[in-house]
């Protein structure tokens, strides 16, 4: 089969690989009908983040079709249509029971984790499918719903993440930083979950349009100290109840604790790329600092009925959809700020 390797800064190919195979009674094999490529693929992709020698598999988002399990696998079938989320987990441990999947004490990465591969691909073995992937009553022939189901995997689920942990709520005023498909995403849920203002923070004209119908009602576009007044002005100058931190960068956490209102939330699902929090300001204005990966496969059954009843679209982050063997050019449309998310169709 066809698959994404990377194997060094901009040196992103589409390769032939060994077809996935059923290597333990609990995996499932998928054949991909949608994947993408994230934000955070970026990273590496860019030289940030160590690749192996031999390449790394890429992609972690992906809906598929069921096309054979393990003797072991009993709430999924050959046809069934599911969603793959960036994170395995076993579903039952003590942390998949609570809610948080991406701390299960089984837990893996697709693309990272040893001998799993990635979703930028015609296929993936799935280890622990019970656990895994969620099952959506869809067909693989109800196109225009796949892409707002795909984000459910990571973005809309990692937006969310990042709002539950900010502690949105009807009333409250939210603050967005990052236009990326995070942030948009995060502007959709704290839209969801009543936020009676949402500030977005960014810079690209054509994503704070994007984020203005995702329910966004004031954006900035200033940087840094500016910034931080801004929000502070549209705020009586007091700051956000909960502050979403969608970007991950030394610059969005400063940002974060300085706009956060005392007393406030801010809720953190940036991949971060630096050492540490600003303990002195979180710590006199009473702030609580929250989030981290995901736990996307426990969000869906709350977001799946959602995105079936049209109540939201958040697949509208998908702004480019490429063939997979156009993926190279996936990633520089991405890293060069020409689209927001790309959907890849194998």
């Amino acid at each position: 089969m066809r698959a994404t390797v990377l194997y060094g800064p901009k040196d992103v190919r589409l390769e032939q690989v060994p077809d996935p195979k059923i290597l333990e009674p609990t995996d499932a094999i998928i054949r991909v009908l949608v994947a993408c490529i994230c934000g955070s693929d970026l990273w590496p992709y860019r030289g940030y983040d160590p690749v192996p020698e031999e390449g790394r598999p890429m992609g972690h988002e992906a809906v598929g079709v069921v096309e054979a399990v393990g003797k072991e696998v009993r709430t999924v079938k050959p046809g069934d249509v599911v969603l793959m989320p960036f994170a395995i987990s076993d579903g039952s441990c003590e942390f998949c029971h609570e809610g948080l999947t991406t701390a299960c004490v089984h837990v893996g990465f697709f693309g990272y984790s040893p001998g799993v591969g990635g979703a930028q691909a015609e296929a993936v073995r799935i280890p622990l499918a019970d656990g895994t992937l969620y099952r959506v009553p869809v067909s693989e022939d109800d196109r225009e719903l796949l892409p707002h189901l795909l984000t459910l995997t990571d973005v809309m689920g990692t937006g969310h993440h990042a709002a539950v942990t900010a502690r949105v709520g009807p009333g409250k005023i939210a603050a967005v930083i990052g236009d990326g498909a995070v942030g948009l995403c995060g502007v959709l849920a704290a839209r969801r979950l009543g936020a009676e203002r949402i500030i977005l923070l960014g810079h690209h004209p054509d994503r704070l349009e994007l984020g203005r119908a995702f329910g966004a009602t004031d954006v900035v576009t200033e940087r840094g100290e500016a910034a931080v007044e801004r929000v502070l002005e549209l705020t009586g100058g007091f700051g956000a109840h909960s502050v979403l931190e969608c970007v991950g960068t030394e610059e969005a956490v400063e940002t974060a604790v300085q706009i956060a209102r005392p007393g406030g939330a801010i809720g953190r699902v940036g991949v971060p790329h630096h050492e540490g929090i600003p303990a002195g300001v979180t710590f006199f204005k009473n702030v609580i600092v929250a989030g981290g990966p995901a736990p996307t496969r426990a969000y869906m059954p709350e977001l799946v009925p959602d995105v079936l009843e049209g109540r939201i679209e958040p697949g509208r982050v998908f702004d480019l959809t490429l063939p997979l063997d156009r993926v190279a050019e996936g990633y520089r449309a991405m890293d060069e700020r020409r689209a927001i998310k790309v959907m890849l169709e194998p």
